[in-house]
Protein backbone atom coordinates (compact mmCIF):
# COMPACT_ATOMS: atom_id res chain seq x y z
CA UNK A 1 0.00 0.00 0.00
CA UNK A 2 1.56 3.53 -0.96
CA UNK A 3 1.55 6.19 1.66
CA UNK A 4 -1.38 8.50 1.20
CA UNK A 5 -0.25 12.50 1.29
CA UNK A 6 -2.26 14.82 2.71
CA UNK A 7 -2.69 17.57 0.01
CA UNK A 8 0.26 19.00 -2.53
CA UNK A 9 3.51 19.50 -1.70
CA UNK A 10 2.80 17.33 1.48
CA UNK A 11 5.67 14.21 0.45
CA UNK A 12 8.21 17.61 -0.49
CA UNK A 13 7.98 19.07 2.92
CA UNK A 14 8.13 15.76 4.56
CA UNK A 15 11.34 14.88 2.55
CA UNK A 16 12.65 17.93 3.16
CA UNK A 17 11.96 17.59 7.05
CA UNK A 18 12.89 14.29 8.24
CA UNK A 19 11.64 12.99 11.07
CA UNK A 20 14.85 12.25 12.29
CA UNK A 21 16.46 15.34 12.30
CA UNK A 22 13.45 16.88 14.26
CA UNK A 23 13.72 14.30 16.71
CA UNK A 24 17.35 14.87 16.73
CA UNK A 25 16.63 18.97 17.60
CA UNK A 26 14.54 17.83 19.71
CA UNK A 27 16.65 15.84 22.20
CA UNK A 28 19.25 18.50 21.86
CA UNK A 29 16.82 21.18 23.23
CA UNK A 30 15.77 19.01 26.06
CA UNK A 31 19.21 18.24 26.75
CA UNK A 32 20.40 21.95 27.37
CA UNK A 33 17.12 22.50 29.16
CA UNK A 34 17.98 20.00 31.89
CA UNK A 35 13.76 19.18 31.00
CA UNK A 36 12.33 17.01 33.61
CA UNK A 37 8.72 15.51 33.78
CA UNK A 38 6.28 14.27 36.17
CA UNK A 39 4.76 10.98 36.72
CA UNK A 40 1.15 11.31 36.89
CA UNK A 41 -1.00 7.70 37.10
CA UNK A 42 -0.14 6.04 33.67
CA UNK A 43 1.19 9.01 31.54
CA UNK A 44 3.89 11.68 32.53
CA UNK A 45 3.52 15.60 32.26
CA UNK A 46 6.08 17.95 30.66
CA UNK A 47 6.13 21.84 31.07
CA UNK A 48 7.71 23.15 28.18
CA UNK A 49 8.83 26.73 26.34
CA UNK A 50 7.86 27.95 23.12
CA UNK A 51 11.02 26.18 21.09
CA UNK A 52 10.04 22.62 22.53
CA UNK A 53 6.10 22.73 22.26
CA UNK A 54 6.97 23.40 18.49
CA UNK A 55 9.26 20.63 18.60
CA UNK A 56 7.62 18.40 20.43
CA UNK A 57 4.52 19.26 18.29
CA UNK A 58 6.30 18.60 14.77
CA UNK A 59 7.90 15.36 16.32
CA UNK A 60 4.67 13.97 17.38
CA UNK A 61 5.53 13.43 21.38
CA UNK A 62 2.35 13.86 23.49
CA UNK A 63 -0.36 16.18 23.08
CA UNK A 64 -0.63 19.56 24.82
CA UNK A 65 -3.02 20.20 27.68
CA UNK A 66 -4.59 23.23 27.68
CA UNK A 67 -3.90 25.33 31.02
CA UNK A 68 -4.21 28.83 32.17
CA UNK A 69 -0.58 29.35 32.41
CA UNK A 70 0.87 31.73 29.79
CA UNK A 71 4.45 31.52 30.04
CA UNK A 72 4.45 27.47 29.97
CA UNK A 73 2.98 24.64 27.53
CA UNK A 74 2.16 21.36 29.22
CA UNK A 75 2.43 18.14 27.09
CA UNK A 76 0.94 14.44 28.55
CA UNK A 77 3.10 12.06 27.46
CA UNK A 78 2.75 8.29 27.24
CA UNK A 79 4.36 5.74 29.29
CA UNK A 80 6.34 4.57 25.86
CA UNK A 81 6.88 8.60 24.86
CA UNK A 82 8.27 8.99 28.23
CA UNK A 83 10.47 6.14 28.30
CA UNK A 84 11.67 6.51 24.91
CA UNK A 85 13.10 10.14 25.45
CA UNK A 86 14.35 9.40 29.07
CA UNK A 87 15.77 6.19 28.18
CA UNK A 88 16.25 5.88 24.76
CA UNK A 89 17.16 9.20 23.83
CA UNK A 90 18.46 10.16 27.44
CA UNK A 91 17.40 13.61 26.97
CA UNK A 92 14.64 13.57 29.67
CA UNK A 93 14.29 13.31 33.72
CA UNK A 94 11.17 12.16 35.13
CA UNK A 95 10.56 12.74 38.73
CA UNK A 96 7.74 10.61 41.14
CA UNK A 97 5.30 12.23 43.05
CA UNK A 98 8.27 13.11 45.92
CA UNK A 99 9.94 15.16 43.17
CA UNK A 100 12.99 13.63 43.30
CA UNK A 101 14.59 11.96 39.90
CA UNK A 102 13.56 8.30 39.02
CA UNK A 103 16.66 6.22 38.18
CA UNK A 104 15.84 4.28 34.90
CA UNK A 105 15.22 0.98 37.46
CA UNK A 106 12.77 2.41 38.87
CA UNK A 107 11.08 4.23 36.19
CA UNK A 108 10.76 0.64 34.52
CA UNK A 109 9.24 -0.88 37.81
CA UNK A 110 6.81 2.11 38.00
CA UNK A 111 5.84 1.95 34.26
CA UNK A 112 5.00 -2.05 34.66
CA UNK A 113 2.87 -1.62 37.61
CA UNK A 114 0.84 0.91 35.71
CA UNK A 115 0.71 -1.22 33.01
CA UNK A 116 1.33 -4.75 32.45
CA UNK A 117 2.90 -5.23 29.03
CA UNK A 118 5.01 -2.48 29.50
CA UNK A 119 8.10 -4.20 28.70
CA UNK A 120 6.57 -5.49 25.37
CA UNK A 121 4.70 -2.38 24.00
CA UNK A 122 7.97 -0.38 25.16
CA UNK A 123 10.42 -2.70 22.57
CA UNK A 124 7.36 -2.86 19.92
CA UNK A 125 7.68 1.16 19.66
CA UNK A 126 11.35 1.79 20.21
CA UNK A 127 11.96 -0.82 17.59
CA UNK A 128 9.63 1.53 15.47
CA UNK A 129 10.36 5.12 16.55
CA UNK A 130 13.90 4.10 15.96
CA UNK A 131 13.36 3.75 12.38
CA UNK A 132 11.48 7.10 12.68
CA UNK A 133 8.29 6.16 12.10
CA UNK A 134 5.92 8.09 14.36
CA UNK A 135 3.56 6.23 16.35
CA UNK A 136 -0.27 6.81 17.57
CA UNK A 137 -2.85 5.06 20.30
CA UNK A 138 -4.66 2.75 18.59
CA UNK A 139 -7.29 2.37 20.56
CA UNK A 140 -9.89 3.95 17.67
CA UNK A 141 -9.05 0.82 15.51
CA UNK A 142 -8.88 -2.05 18.08
CA UNK A 143 -5.21 -1.87 17.80
CA UNK A 144 -2.20 -1.30 19.80
CA UNK A 145 -0.72 1.63 17.43
CA UNK A 146 -0.85 3.15 13.70
CA UNK A 147 2.34 4.26 12.66
CA UNK A 148 2.71 7.23 10.67
CA UNK A 149 6.04 7.64 8.02
CA UNK A 150 5.81 11.28 8.76
CA UNK A 151 3.70 14.07 11.08
CA UNK A 152 -0.14 13.06 10.38
CA UNK A 153 -0.77 16.22 9.79
CA UNK A 154 1.43 15.37 6.05
CA UNK A 155 0.30 12.00 5.59
CA UNK A 156 -2.67 9.02 6.85
CA UNK A 157 -1.23 6.19 8.73
CA UNK A 158 0.09 3.02 6.90
CA UNK A 159 -0.14 0.56 9.34
CA UNK A 160 -2.22 -0.73 12.50
CA UNK A 161 0.07 -2.37 14.70
CA UNK A 162 -0.76 -5.07 17.03
CA UNK A 163 1.94 -5.93 19.57
CA UNK A 164 2.30 -9.62 20.68
CA UNK A 165 4.34 -11.65 22.95
CA UNK A 166 4.62 -15.38 24.48
CA UNK A 167 3.30 -13.91 27.55
CA UNK A 168 0.11 -12.74 28.48
CA UNK A 169 -1.93 -13.01 24.83
CA UNK A 170 -3.77 -16.50 24.78
CA UNK A 171 -6.94 -15.82 22.98
CA UNK A 172 -5.56 -12.99 20.83
CA UNK A 173 -5.56 -13.44 17.54
CA UNK A 174 -5.40 -16.96 18.17
CA UNK A 175 -8.33 -18.27 15.56
CA UNK A 176 -8.97 -17.43 11.84
CA UNK A 177 -11.85 -15.37 12.69
CA UNK A 178 -9.71 -12.96 14.63
CA UNK A 179 -7.64 -12.11 11.73
CA UNK A 180 -10.17 -11.95 9.63
CA UNK A 181 -12.13 -9.37 11.38
CA UNK A 182 -8.87 -7.35 12.26
CA UNK A 183 -8.14 -7.24 8.48
CA UNK A 184 -11.33 -6.55 7.03
CA UNK A 185 -11.04 -3.52 9.78
CA UNK A 186 -7.85 -2.24 8.15
CA UNK A 187 -8.65 -2.64 5.13
CA UNK A 188 -12.01 -0.51 5.63
CA UNK A 189 -9.83 2.48 6.75
CA UNK A 190 -7.00 1.51 4.12
CA UNK A 191 -4.35 0.61 6.75
CA UNK A 192 -2.06 -2.84 6.57
CA UNK A 193 -2.09 -4.57 9.34
CA UNK A 194 1.43 -5.03 11.12
CA UNK A 195 2.29 -7.41 13.98
CA UNK A 196 5.01 -7.18 15.72
CA UNK A 197 5.87 -10.32 17.89
CA UNK A 198 7.86 -9.45 20.79
CA UNK A 199 10.65 -12.34 21.77
CA UNK A 200 11.99 -12.26 25.09
CA UNK A 201 14.46 -14.48 24.28
CA UNK A 202 14.47 -16.16 27.91
CA UNK A 203 15.31 -13.31 29.31
CA UNK A 204 12.84 -11.58 32.12
CA UNK A 205 12.05 -7.58 32.79
CA UNK A 206 13.37 -7.25 35.64
CA UNK A 207 15.46 -4.28 34.48
CA UNK A 208 15.46 -2.08 31.35
CA UNK A 209 19.37 -3.56 30.42
CA UNK A 210 17.23 -6.41 29.41
CA UNK A 211 15.95 -4.64 26.73
CA UNK A 212 18.75 -5.47 24.42
CA UNK A 213 18.41 -9.08 24.91
CA UNK A 214 14.55 -9.11 23.12
CA UNK A 215 14.23 -9.61 19.36
CA UNK A 216 11.22 -8.20 17.19
CA UNK A 217 9.77 -9.93 14.37
CA UNK A 218 7.67 -8.23 11.64
CA UNK A 219 4.48 -9.30 9.74
CA UNK A 220 2.39 -7.58 7.73
CA UNK A 221 -0.85 -9.44 6.73
CA UNK A 222 -3.40 -8.25 4.22
CA UNK A 223 -6.46 -9.97 2.85
CA UNK A 224 -6.44 -12.10 -0.19
CA UNK A 225 -8.72 -11.02 -3.11
CA UNK A 226 -9.62 -14.02 -5.36
CA UNK A 227 -10.56 -11.38 -7.64
CA UNK A 228 -7.04 -10.62 -8.27
CA UNK A 229 -6.70 -13.87 -10.35
CA UNK A 230 -9.69 -14.68 -11.92
CA UNK A 231 -9.37 -16.24 -15.46
CA UNK A 232 -11.71 -13.79 -17.45
CA UNK A 233 -9.81 -10.67 -15.00
CA UNK A 234 -7.08 -11.90 -17.19
CA UNK A 235 -8.56 -12.11 -20.43
CA UNK A 236 -10.16 -8.78 -20.37
CA UNK A 237 -6.40 -6.95 -19.66
CA UNK A 238 -5.09 -9.36 -22.51
CA UNK A 239 -7.71 -7.86 -24.52
CA UNK A 240 -7.03 -4.18 -23.59
CA UNK A 241 -3.33 -4.44 -24.94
Amino acid sequence: MRPRWKGKGAEAKALADPMSEIVSQLQSSLLQSNACALLSGCSVLLAVETEQTELLTRACFGKPIITAEKDKQWFQLGLEEAFYLCYSLKCLKIAGEDNFVKNDVDLWLYMKLKKVKFPDFYKAYSHLRMKNWVLRPGLQYGVDFVAYRHHPSLVHSEYAVIVLSEEGDAGRLRVWSDFHCTIRLCGSVAKTLLMLNVDKNGHGAISPSCLERYSVEECTITRWSPEQSRDDQKASENGAK
